[in-house]
């Protein structure tokens, strides 16, 4: 039999060994995760996030140029930043009011979601990563945000002033389905479970949760957070448990068990908290303030009509911020990605007309001018096997 001594440095090395993966000893001993049909496998139950850590490009992004694509609302452009200089390089003219930059399941292209406002003109405009340059645009019905099923096959464009999901080819974009959720007023970000069953939206504008069977394609019920609440962005924790909603009203983000749909807890972070972003290891979540609500023409917590926007960094483990970046001067960061490295937090300045580029070991800051009005801007190319949607949901 083996001695102590012996099994001890080797178990070390073997642990040593799996940590350069990113996974784990405990990891490695937890049952896995029995995912939907054609759902790529969980590698490390323990962190879902694994497989999009620093540097682990899947081959489809081979050659893709590293740029940031920031769609500019009010000026109908996407503004392309060379993130090596931290300058703007290009503008791509697209549909009216962009939204959102979105990252294909299959990371081939990148769609900008213009959802138009509420007109009858919403359109999808491809632009391809690897030219950097914009294709013909498709048109669909009010396309505020877009996700992806967790097999790829489909697309589903988040039609928000209508309250429903549309459930397209991932490619073509052709409507196969709908999922109407009339008490989920401004649905609109969401964020899947770890096994890909069932996903779980925010409804902006009734302060409250809407979770979907992602399997039968139904309503599974709704959870109400906060009365006067306006729930934002949502991202799952790695290990599955716990869904993190930002909201706007609370000034801080909620907690969400996701297999009762149960509110949990609460953690305060800053004044109108918007997007979530997890760290490329997983362990930390950056949340951005916007510093201000902004809804139908108002601002919150101002003074002289400066945003005190800021960014709060909550530890996955302790559930606590251990760390908060407040912009020089005040700004309003709203939503983004972090850089392939995991050295730079990207976020558009909503309010600001900016794009700032947070250093996320001190948090430093640096500003870049774009056009009016900039929303999700999406970082590319990304660590991860295969995108969920909206700036880049990587697993």
């Amino acid at each position: 039999m083996m001695s102590r001594s012996l099994r001890a440095p080797r178990l070390a090395t073997f642990a040593s060994a799996l940590a350069g993966l990113g996974l784990s000893l405990a990891a490695q001993a937890a049952p896995p995760v029995q995912t939907v049909a054609g759902m790529p496998a969980v590698v490390n139950p323990a962190n879902m996030y694994t497989e999009a850590r620093a540097g682990n490009f899947s081959p489809a992004v081979k050659g893709a140029l590293e740029r940031i694509y920031v769609p500019n609302l009010r000026s109908d452009t996407v503004s392309v930043i060379d993130p090596a200089t931290y300058k703007v390089i290009d503008t791509l003219p697209v549909g009216r009011s962009p939204q959102h930059v979105v990252p294909a399941w299959d990371l081939q292209t990148l769609w900008v979601t213009n959802n138009a406002e509420g007109r009858s003109d919403g359109s999808l405009t491809p632009i391809d990563p690897k030219t950097g340059k914009a294709g013909k645009a498709i048109e669909v019905d009010d396309p505020y945000n877009m996700y992806f099923t967790p097999d790829g096959k489909e697309a589903i464009v988040v039609a928000e002033a209508h309250a429903r999901l549309d459930f397209r080819d991932a490619h073509t974009m052709q409507l196969h389905n709908s999922l109407d959720a009339p008490q989920c007023k401004g649905i609109n970000h969401a964020d899947f479970s770890i096994d890909g069953h069932y996903a779980i939206f925010t409804c902006e504008f009734g302060g409250k949760l809407v979770k979907i069977d992602m399997v039968k394609r139904k309503v599974l019920g709704y959870l109400d957070l906060d009365a006067k609440g306006m729930p934002q962005d949502i991202r799952v924790s790695p290990d599955g448990k716990v869904f993190y909603v930002a909201d706007m009203m609370a000034d801080g983000v909620f907690m969400v068990d996701g297999d009762s749909f149960t509110k949990i807890g609460f953690v305060k972070t800053g004044i109108g908290t918007h997007g979530l972003y997890p760290s490329r290891d997983g362990s930390k979540l950056y949340v951005a303030n916007r510093g201000s609500n902004h809804v139908h023409g108002e601002r919150r917590g101002n003074k002289k009509g400066v945003n005190k926007g800021s960014v709060s960094v909550i530890d996955f483990a302790t559930r606590q911020v251990v760390a908060n970046w407040p912009i020089p001067g005040g700004g309003s960061p709203d939503m983004g990605n972090v850089s392939a490295d995991g050295k730079t937090l990207w976020l558009s300045g909503r309010y600001d007309d900016l794009v700032y580029a947070f250093d996320t070991a001190t948090g430093a800051v640096r500003k870049i001018k774009v056009g009016a009005e900039p929303h999700g801007l999406a970082v590319w190319p990304q660590p991860g096997r295969y995108s969920l949607g909206h700036t880049g949901i990587m697993r």
